[in-house]
């Protein structure tokens, strides 16, 4: 016997009430979202106008349908209308923000404030529950695929090669005009490859080219040809080279040149973006595509920090990141991070500017643990130094004496200071041969003092039992949060371009995974159950300034 279903019914009753889970999601989020003071951020409403939708609904909404791996601003929309959870979550069935409002307050400069303030009320949070510790923040980097073509790449040595082929064109054009006596009204020292100097040009064309029009309009047929005529078409040809080609060119490097900044390359699609190796590489030919550094500082599992980055290498986004760190709220011992971030001054900065302890070990730290290392005595490491008299004694026995110092500048500015050993003088055989070159050049070492005690400073931080303790942890901090991101939420490629707006569309993905984790917190441990009453009393108990934080 089957039931027998009737889909022509003329009336459907529905319930009078919809339960949600104590535990489901949503409930955390809207307690979370309620807590956050976004007057600070949005000021006064308006009293004209048609009402707009709550920043802090709109919030809601986007961080219960990024937990639920919809990016989507139509799909957002469709979740609005059918979804329960999301229909609870604003609170009058009869709302139903539109894709465009969706897609407007993600990209909106005021949600950048609204998210930076929700980043800092939800640190705080879980130090008022104790779910943090001034132990140790861990940092780590992955790549996000830009919402660009693979193939809109414009690179800088190509754009600065036919620049420069360019420019040679509009001087030897600059020279012809001179030579047809074309009153260009520019002052000599000006640059014939100026922008302002090709329009000038352009400008005095013109003129030349009208004031002849008015002479042959006049003139009467003459027998071989007319000169102005000839003139005329020469000029016509001269501005045509510089209007229509050489000028839009030159506009459009000089805009490449703003798009490029301090990067090598850009995305004709989204200009912030930076071709960069991605680690999904189907093809294994190492094609590079447009994406950005995405940067993050965990602790237990929560992501409390994060930075969208432009340049493709990790060594070089450290300092930034660190400087945007608020470590006044969030006060650390250690500062850990993979062999990715080691260098010289990226442990200067953590050492002496910030004062704490860096457990980031550098490249060749692994290698130099190996026994195979340790016995080469080719290696400078393995060499006989005597302080007293500043030498150091190679592998067969060969001298070198303290030379002088010297100074490099690497292109970010930092500068490094080597001590450079040259090898003495060695009149026998043997020792010539091992003191010199194959081109009979003195050998020469050079030492960077402050990078040798740099590094026996972080294997000494790394050997120690509290350092292979929290370094261990790194594991199981930075990477379960990359994995959750592109695994489960399925966060592979952004939605959304530009700079701001793709870190406004991270920030809330990445706070949808800390509220996700939260949840599940919430329903496995009962000392947690307590938490959604006592998020929103807690900056009433505290008493917290959030101006003073958000300084």
């Amino acid at each position: 016997m089957y039931r027998h279903d009737n889909n022509n019914q003329t009336s459907l009753t529905l319930p009078l009430e919809i339960s949600i889970s104590e535990t489901h999601i949503v409930r955390a989020i809207s307690a979370f979202v309620d807590t956050i003071p976004y007057k600070l951020v949005y000021g006064e409403e308006s009293a004209f106008g048609r009402p707009q939708y709550s920043p802090l609904m709109m919030l809601k909404m986007m961080l219960f349908a990024y937990s639920r791996k919809v990016f989507s601003g139509r799909k957002i929309q469709q979740m609005a209308e059918e979804n329960i959870p999301m229909k609870w979550l604003i609170g009058d069935p009869d709302v139903v923000p539109s894709y465009r409002t969706i897609n407007r307050f993600r990209t909106d400069p005021q949600t950048t404030k609204l998210i930076a303030l929700m980043y800092l009320q939800f640190r705080q949070s879980l130090i008022d529950n104790n779910l943090l510790s001034d132990e140790a923040i861990f940092i780590d980097g992955t790549k996000i695929l830009a919402d660009a073509n693979k193939y809109s790449f414009v690179w800088r040595k190509s754009t600065e090669k036919f620049e420069s082929k360019l420019d040679q064109k509009t001087r030897n054009l600059f020279k012809d005009l001179i030579q047809n006596k074309v009153n260009l009204a520019v002052a000599s020292e000006m640059d014939p490859t100026d922008l302002q100097t090709l329009e000038a040009e352009v400008a005095a064309l013109d003129t030349e080219i009208d004031e002849l029009d008015q002479q042959i309009k006049t003139e009467k047929v003459i027998p071989g040809g007319s000169p102005r005529k000839q003139r005329r078409r020469k000029l016509k040809h001269l501005r045509h080279l510089v209007r229509d080609e050489y000028l839009p060119r030159k506009q459009k490097y000089r805009q490449y040149h703003e798009w490029f900044g301090d990067r090598n390359s850009f995305s004709k699609t989204d200009h912030d973006a930076t071709f960069m190796r991605m680690k999904e590489d189907p093809m294994q030919n190492g094609q590079l595509k447009p994406g950005y550094n995405l940067q993050i500082a965990t602790q237990s599992q929560f992501v409390l920090y994060y930075q969208v980055n432009q340049r493709p290498t990790d060594q070089r986004t450290l300092i930034p990141f660190l400087k945007a760190m608020n470590f006044t709220q969030t006060p650390v011992n250690y500062i850990v991070a993979d062999t990715g971030y080691g260098s010289e001054p990226n442990y200067q900065f953590v050492k002496e500017k910030l004062g704490k302890i860096p457990l980031i070990p550098y490249t060749m730290y692994l290698k130099e643990q190996s026994k195979k290392y340790r016995t080469d005595l080719s290696k400078v490491m393995n060499w006989e130094y005597h302080a007293k008299d500043d030498y150091y004694v190679d592998n067969h026995h060969i001298r070198f004496s303290y030379h002088g110092m010297s100074h490099r500048t690497d292109k970010n500015g930092f500068t490094r200071d080597f001590k450079v050993y040259r090898a003495d003088d060695y009149d026998d055989p043997e020792g010539y041969y091992w003191s010199t070159t194959r081109m009979g050049n003195q050998r020469g070492i050079n030492i960077n003092p402050n990078w040798e005690s740099q590094k026996e400073y972080i294997r000494e931080q790394l050997s120690s039992p509290e350092g292979q303790a929290i370094f261990a942890k790194r594991k199981l901090e930075d990477e379960p949060a990359f994995g959750n991101l592109k695994a489960n939420l399925r966060f592979r490629r952004l939605s959304v371009r530009g700079l701001r707006q793709v870190n406004n569309e991270l920030g809330i993905i990445l706070m949808a995974a800390n509220m996700d984790k939260l949840a599940k917190m919430m329903a496995n441990l009962t000392h947690i159950f307590g938490w959604i009453e006592k998020l929103s009393r807690i900056f009433q108990r505290k008493g917290l300034n959030f101006l003073v934080l958000m300084e």
